[in-house]
């Protein structure tokens, strides 16, 4: 790419941001500001006293990552883990924020590596911002028409395959556009992830920027993805650039540009539904989009900005923390076949000798105070203090010493964590759905755990099935990634007679790994939420029955087609009457009351 400069300004402020010395500690990446945080606190007392008009109150709480539930009066707290990063400190106090003040006792790990608290009042929403402030902890921009979490993968800095480490310029990336007055009122949240290598363990692809690092000619850089997006109308984006340099700060500099070309987009403010870059980008062709970067690459605003990026670098030698060797540590008693699984499924070797990660899987996301808490402690004793959240809603601890591995098992097993199969078929991906979110439709947790069950009971052994990621969205935006899952599911309605009926439309064939991006195919079916189990069953043993040698499920789909599995559930999606024999079909999973379509207005899609 040519890095020079574009012609004119985003016209909605000019970037002046105050100097600021950063902190070179994980998980302390977004300076807290407490004037912001006193501010808050004003116009929530205003709002609550009825001196604020709602809709003035509405954006300064999304900058602040408080989002409106579907519930009255409560609301969902977002605390923003840039590239998933976090701190035993930090842990701790996740997990008394659980206990003190989210009704339902936990925290709910997201696809995009944020920890979110449901049901929260607003009453108490300042004291719970300050709490986390005091151990480094923001929600900043985590919602609203702002950059959101910049995610990573949690490998990143340990993994095998990676030219470099990505990390510090991620946090670089993260601190840049924070606050920054380009990127606080664009048409639409813009969504960027940072990958350690290749494999793009952080999906670039649906995103609207992404990152692969490269090497040319010793000087590190970047290749550039954008156009992506999951929700409605899905798009995988492209590559805008091969390489972009990393350490004079181009990165940034297209980074910006591109944020201004699209806050300019007028067009696309008018349709809310239609207001992300992946539309701009569809609409002008990748090429033209180039073209757009390089004009605006021209403009007189370069000259006002500084990119280098090293003022804002997170640098941070996590090996010289590692934990020494000890004398001596337990190790089983004679044959443990429960910790050879987990050994196989959640534990892979580090690039530094000696060293591996342990995946924690974290059924649904969702972590009790006892947990967060219990899961500090591990970290003091066998990390050096390092862990990170993932996409996959769970939690990878690095640098764990590999003779320590049975210890952090056992101890995992005490909190309830100790269940091998990370990332595997029994690992069930799912967002909020109508427990809290207004856009939900069904309840996708309670079919996540109903799935994640029946999976269990099948018994699962064999390599490949085990490799199928099942991940489910209670409304199509997608927040559960269902586009990518294997097997992918989002919340839908049946209408029978006068009567509602909770249901799903299937996605299959969706891939997201070894550096290939590709979205299910979707199925001519709508499933009664109750029979969705039982599809998934049916679905698994067709893949098992007619595969050929060493076809994965995707590459099943790629030569079969749609409509075997259409076929397979055909019955399933029969109407059903509605009568006292079939009253539990017209009732949602984890719910009492008969099911009614019931959204409200988006604040910003939840994820």
């Amino acid at each position: 790419m040519e890095a020079t400069t574009s012609n004119k300004g985003s016209g909605r402020g000019s970037l002046a941001s105050p100097e600021r010395t950063y902190e070179n500690v994980p998980g302390h990446v977004i300076p807290i500001l407490e004037e912001e945080l006193q501010d808050f606190e004003t116009q929530a007392t205003r709002f609550l006293r009825g001196e604020l008009d709602p809709d003035r109150f509405l954006a300064r709480r999304l900058k602040q990552g408080v989002y409106g539930q579907r519930q009255a009066d409560v609301h969902m707290v977002r605390v923003k883990l840039p590239f998933g990063g976090v701190t035993p400190d930090q842990l701790d106090a996740l997990g008394d924020v659980a206990a003190r003040w989210a009704p339902l006792g936990k925290g709910h790990i997201t696809t995009r590596q944020n920890v979110q608290f449901h049901h929260v009042p607003l009453v108490h929403a300042t004291e719970l911002l300050q709490f986390i402030g005091r151990v480094g902890l923001s929600t900043r921009e985590a919602c609203g028409n702002t950059v959101r979490n910049v995610t990573g993968d949690p490998w990143a800095g340990v993994c095998p395959d990676e030219p470099f480490d990505i990390t510090p310029y991620a946090a670089a990336f993260v601190r840049y556009f924070v606050r920054n007055p380009v990127c606080q009122d664009m048409p639409r949240k813009f969504k960027v992830s940072f990958s350690a290598s290749d494999d793009d363990r952080a999906v670039s692809l649906i995103h609207d920027l992404g990152f692969i690092p490269r090497v040319r000619d010793g000087v590190r850089g970047v290749e550039v993805r954008t156009g992506g997006g999951t929700s409605i109308m899905a798009r995988l984006g492209g590559t805008l650039y091969d390489f972009v340099a990393l350490d004079n700060g181009d990165y940034l500099k297209v980074s910006e540009a591109i944020m201004r070309i699209f806050d300019r987009q007028e067009w696309l403010r008018k349709n809310r539904a239609r207001a992300r870059l992946k539309f701009l980008v569809d609409k002008v062709g990748i090429e033209e989009f180039r073209a757009m970067v390089e004009e605006e690459l021209r403009g007189e605003w370069v000259a006002e900005r500084n990119f280098d990026p090293h003022p804002l670098l997170l640098l941070h030698d996590e090996e010289a923390n590692a934990p020494a060797p000890r004398s001596s540590y337990a190790a089983p008693n004679g044959d443990s076949p429960e910790f050879e699984r987990f050994l196989e499924a959640n534990v892979r070797p580090q690039r530094q000798a000696g060293f591996c990660t342990v995946e924690v899987k974290v059924p649904r996301g969702d972590l009790a105070p006892a947990q967060f808490r219990g899961l500090a402690q591990i970290m003091r004793e066998y990390t050096g203090g390092y862990a990170r959240t993932s996409i996959q809603q769970n939690l990878v601890l690095r640098w764990v010493r590999e003779e320590a591995v049975y210890e952090v098992w056992q101890r995992l097993c005490e909190l309830g964590l100790g269940d091998a199969g990370a990332h595997e078929v029994t690992d069930v991906v799912s967002c909020p759905g109508t427990d809290s979110c207004k856009l939900g439709i069904t309840a996708s947790m309670g079919l996540n755990r109903a799935v994640q069950e029946r999976v269990e009971q099948l018994g699962i052994t064999d390599p490949l099935t085990r490799r199928v990621h099942i991940k489910i969205s209670g409304c199509p935006n997608g927040c559960g990634q269902h586009h990518l899952g294997t097997i992918g599911f989002y919340g839908a309605s049946l209408k029978i007679g006068d009567k509602q009926l909770p249901a799903y439309v299937a996605h299959v064939g969706g891939r997201y790994e070894h550096g290939e991006t590709a979205f299910g195919q979707r199925l001519k079916v709508r499933l009664p939420a109750k029979r969705v189990p039982d599809a998934v069953e049916r679905w698994l043993r067709l893949y098992e029955r007619e595969r050929e040698a060493g076809e994965t499920f995707a590459r099943f789909v790629d030569r079969v087609g749609t409509k075997p599995f259409e076929d397979a559930v055909r019955d399933l999606a029969l109407p059903v009457d509605f009568n006292l024999e079939n009253l539990a079909m017209f009732i949602d999973w984890n719910r009492r009351e008969p099911f009614k379509v019931v959204r409200g207005e988006g604040e910003c899609a939840a994820g």
